[in-house]
Formats: structure tokens, C-alpha cells, sequence
């Protein structure tokens, strides 16, 4: 019985260490989270914007020259850019995007996948990890970009990206990220970089007249590139967010599960030592009659 009860109260103390750390790892993330989300908030209406006018800029000038990021081509080689985290403990945040990498793979490019022809740019240590276990084509180049989480070290990302699609090293190029809603929720997307996606036309709509200055050439030479460096940037800010969202999400959810174990785990403490007080109380009991008999 005496081991019994130490064996709960080891358990006791193991369960408190560990809801310490877990509330511990909630606070360091609400830190995180705060941060990463005044980033994505005041950055996502730029980029949206921009992507809009870049998508209506390249629908209304076909035909044209110096549209070689637009340029659409027959699917052969396809590069995936998967972000994800450098750590752990945030759920089912990076398996979830890990599983629509491959899912987009599997639906979307099957064929090219069976030639060898996907390759995978990993931002973050998890995707890496993952991908290049399991017999993938990865790229680790990037993957520590979260280390030192700027727009310098993701514009690097995005240009050798460009370069790779207009040397026709890839014929198509999609982002698997995870846009950020709020603290408990997160949308898993794959959107694609490049070639630059065009604007679907409406019956009967009027086409958009731009009037440009400098000429046009100049201009869509100059922004294309700013433009898609900010895509990629938008959404490795909103895997950042998304990613303390997750594990601020899943510490407070381990927090609580601590304590219904807890609650458990002394309820059985107290049982066990109740047993044990009524035994020795029947053994002194029946010691007493024994020798008064």
C-alpha cells in the first residue's frame, strides 16, 4: 500500500513539472503570436492589392513581351515551396500542411512526381525533415529562414525561385503555407507563385485600361519581381502566425488536460490513503481484542 501511494505522488509531481512547462510555453507563444499577427495584419491589404493589380496587369496584356514570369507553359517540372515550422509542440499545424503538400502532389502532379520531376524548397526544419525521410526531391537551401525571419532572407528565396522559372528549370511553382484567422484557427492553402496567375474574365466586363508611366515595359520590369518577393513574404508571415497560434492553442489544451489529470490522480491518492488509514486501524483494532482476549 505504502508503494502504491508513492507511486501516485510521483505521478503528481511529474503531471505538475510538466503543466508548468506547458503554461510556460503558452505565455512564450501569446508573446509570439502578438507580434507575428501585427505583422501579417498590417501587411496582408498591401500584398493583396498588389497581387490583384500584377494578376490584372498580366490578363490584360497578353501577347506582349516582357512577360516572361507569366509566360504559361506545359506542366513537366513542377517546384513545391512548403512552409512550415522549425519546432514542434503546435498541434497538428505541420502535419496538416504536410499532408496537402502531398495531397496537391498526388491530385495535381501525379505524372511528374513518378518521373522525379517535383522538387520541394523547404522552409522550416519540419517539412525538411519529413520530406527527406520519406524519399522525396527536397531543397534545404531555405529552410532556416525562420532563425532570422526577414524580408532580405525571403526576397533571396523568392528571386532564385524566378530565376529557376524563367531558365525553365520549373514549369509551374505553388506555395503550400497555412494563412493565418486568429489564435485557434488557421486555413491550409495552396497558391500559386508562378507563373503569375491571371484574373478570370467576366462575360461582359470591360477590359481594365492601364495607363502607364514610365512605359509599360519598364514598369512591369521593375514591379513584377517586388511584387512576387511580397507574395512569398505575405506568407511565410502567415505561417509565422499561424505556427504560435497552434502551439499557444495546443499548450493551453495540454494545460487543461494536465489538470483533469490531476484531479485523477489525487482522488486515487486520496482513496489509497484512506485504504491504507482503515487497514491500519483494523489491525490495531483486532491487535487490541487479540490481546484483551
Amino acid at each position: 500500500m505504502a508503494g502504491q501511494l508513492k507511486e501516485v505522488r510521483n505521478r503528481i509531481k511529474s503531471v505538475q513539472s510538466t503543466q508548468q512547462i506547458t503554461k510556460a510555453m503558452k505565455m512564450v507563444s501569446a508573446a509570439k503570436l502578438r507580434r507575428a499577427q501585427d505583422a501579417i495584419i498590417q501587411m496582408r491589404p498591401y500584398a493583396k492589392k498588389l497581387q490583384e493589380m500584377l494578376s490584372n496587369i498580366v490578363s490584360n496584356s497578353e501577347g506582349e513581351t516582357g512577360m516572361a514570369l507569366a509566360a504559361e507553359r506545359p506542366v513537366e517540372k513542377v517546384l513545391l515551396i512548403v512552409i512550415t515550422s522549425d519546432r514542434g509542440l503546435a498541434g497538428a499545424f505541420n502535419t496538416n500542411l504536410i499532408k496537402l503538400a502531398k495531397a496537391t502532389i498526388a491530385e495535381r502532379y501525379a505524372e511528374q512526381h513518378k518521373k522525379g520531376n517535383v522538387t520541394i524548397w523547404n522552409i522550416g526544419k519540419k517539412g525538411y525533415e519529413h520530406f527527406s525521410k520519406n524519399g522525396y526531391k527536397t531543397d534545404a537551401s531555405y529552410k532556416d529562414i525562420f532563425l532570422s525571419l526577414t524580408f532580405a532572407n525571403v526576397q533571396l528565396a523568392s528571386q532564385a525561385a524566378m530565376k529557376a522559372f524563367e531558365e525553365k528549370q520549373f514549369d509551374v511553382i505553388e506555395i503550400v503555407y497555412s494563412q493565418f484567422k486568429n489564435a485557434a484557427t488557421q486555413r491550409f492553402e495552396v497558391e500559386r507563385f508562378l507563373p503569375i496567375p491571371k484574373v478570370e474574365k467576366k462575360a461582359g466586363a470591360v477590359k481594365a485600361d492601364f495607363i502607364f508611366d514610365p512605359n509599360r515595359e519598364q514598369l512591369v520590369a521593375e514591379l513584377m519581381p517586388k511584387i512576387l518577393n511580397t507574395q512569398l513574404y505575405k506568407a511565410v508571415l502567415d505561417s509565422n502566425a499561424s505556427e504560435h497560434g497552434a502551439r499557444m492553442t495546443a499548450m493551453d489544451k495540454a494545460s487543461e488536460n494536465a489538470n483533469e489529470m490531476l484531479r485523477s490522480l489525487k482522488i486515487s491518492y486520496n482513496r489509497a490513503r484512506q485504504a491504507a488509514i482503515t487497514t491500519e486501524l483494523t489491525e490495531i483494532v483486532s491487535g487490541a481484542a487479540a490481546l484483551q482476549g
